[in-house]
């Protein structure tokens, strides 16, 4: 027969939310905060935003003078009709350019690379958001992997506690062979799931190294994640239409895209330029030695485009279809943050409502699988019938658990779509990335290879 000892075992809650608490715990929020730190997805978006801001300072190199200085040195040897002519030659000279007007391209170039630079920042806050969802996501995915483990595990000591019971009555001539073989069944499958469970918990773990950079030791589920997210789905669509970098982004595309057009209207407006040349020469040409020649000369110079060849007017035409496009995916932003808020949301109430669901399934299935034990002992039940009512705990179980998992990462989903899945939002620890220290350091910049970090 089955002991008490070992139903109790068996049906014993495997809670998601219940974990070791030791002084070496790893909180969701710690897990976050490595995520925030070490997660190369994100550390590659960061890097991206600073090759994105060096495009101010290569727009403000239109205000700035170009220098440019040549130098030659030559030998001549010439024999004509008998006369025989060699001599040194060599030049020295700068140039100095000034632009002093540019039909408005370098102002308006630079307001396009300010805004793209602004519309990087806002998808690095994108990119951000992702990561520390992933990390959530693989966080609480480790939980439950691992919870469905120590699930599986001990419906197969139930099993092999069925088997060794089954042949104790056979031995004593109170059950059949039937019985045996059909508890070894269950075994067989108890086991056959436990080797599954262990494969996803490794693909779990693996996925957690990948995101958060740290191997899952430990974990525990407790967050106050609800705490930050709206109170109604109305809300929070609201907000992520006025919050979420995604939009921001966008928005800011669209800034660009007006300035690309004007800059490439610039084209046909004319130019004005300043030119300063100094020169030294010297030969040893006969008659001329010791005579070197120097020249100096400022110039002011103002260009007029008439024609270029019609590929001006077409940048123009392409500026405005790219405009109306961005214009466009501002929309297209606006209408996909709105359906993530309502999804997350309704997965969220749904996960919640999982929950109740399965917590009333699972005290009804320990119950059913108590009574048909007793009904064993006494003859009014058979094996297959202990089998399948634990089979129907089981499931139980394995859908709270996955309801569980599920309410936590959709809250985390939930703060995303809003645009608060973010450093400040969550109240991380560590140092905080600031996106502009970069920009302020080249953005006036003149000169120099080195980037702002010694490389």
């Amino acid at each position: 027969m089955v002991s008490r000892k070992t139903l109790a075992g068996a049906v014993a809650v495997v809670g998601l939310l219940v974990s070791a608490q030791g002084a070496n715990a790893l909180s969701i929020k710690e897990a976050l905060a490595a995520t925030y730190q070490n997660n190369p997805t994100l550390n590659a978006s960061r890097a991206q935003l600073r090759v994105t801001d060096e495009g101010v300072p290569q727009a403000l190199a239109g205000w700035r003078p170009s220098i440019i200085g040549s130098g030659n040195y030559g030998y001549q040897w010439q024999d004509s009709r008998g006369t025989y002519r060699e001599n040194n030659q060599y030049n020295l000279s700068l140039q100095v350019t000034q632009p002093l007007f540019r039909g408005f391209r370098t102002v308006n170039s630079t307001r396009q690379a300010e805004a793209i630079v602004r519309a990087q920042r806002e998808d690095l806050r994108t990119a951000e958001q992702t990561a520390l969802f992933q990390a959530a996501t693989a966080y609480m995915d480790v939980i439950r992997d691992t919870a469905l483990v120590s699930l599986r595990r001990s419906d197969l000591k139930f099993q092999e506690e069925q088997v060794r019971a089954s042949k104790d009555r056979f031995n004593v001539g109170e059950g059949t062979r039937t019985d045996v073989s059909q508890a070894e069944s269950g075994r067989a499958r108890a086991q056959s799931t436990l080797n599954t469970a262990l494969a996803n918990l490794n693909t779990s773990r693996a996925i957690f190294r990948q995101v958060i950079g740290i191997d899952p030791k430990n974990l525990s589920a407790r967050t106050n994640v609800t705490s930050l997210l709206p109170k109604t789905v109305a809300s929070a669509i609201s907000i992520g239409q006025e919050e979420h970098p995604a939009i921001q982004s966008s928005q800011f595309l669209v800034d660009a895209a007006q300035f690309a057009v004007k800059t490439a209207e610039g084209v046909l407006l004319p130019t004005a330029q300043v030119e300063g040349n100094l020169s030294y020469s010297d030969s040893n040409l006969p008659g001329v030695e010791g005579r070197p020649t120097r020249t100096a000369s400022i110039f002011g110079r103002v260009t007029v485009p008439i024609y270029q060849n019609g590929s001006e007017y077409s940048v123009v035409r392409q500026s405005k279809e790219d405009l109306g496009r961005t214009e466009i995916l501002v929309d297209v932003s606006r209408d996909n943050i709105r359906a993530q808020a309502i999804s997350s949301w309704g997965q969220l109430n749904a996960s919640i409502a999982s929950i109740t669901a399965a917590e009333a399934q699972v005290a009804a299935a320990r119950l059913a699988l108590e009574g048909v034990i007793e009904e064993q002992r006494v003859g009014q039940r058979t094996t297959l019938d202990v089998l399948d009512t634990q089979s129907d705990l089981v499931d139980a179980r394995v859908t709270l658990v996955t309801a569980q998992r599920d309410r936590v990462v959709a809250a985390y989903a939930v703060l995303s779509s809003v645009g608060r899945l973010d450093f400040d939002s969550l109240a991380l620890s560590g140092a905080r990335y600031d996106p502009t220290e970069h920009y302020r350091l080249v953005r006036d910049k003149w000169i120099g290879l080195r980037t702002p970090d010694g490389r």
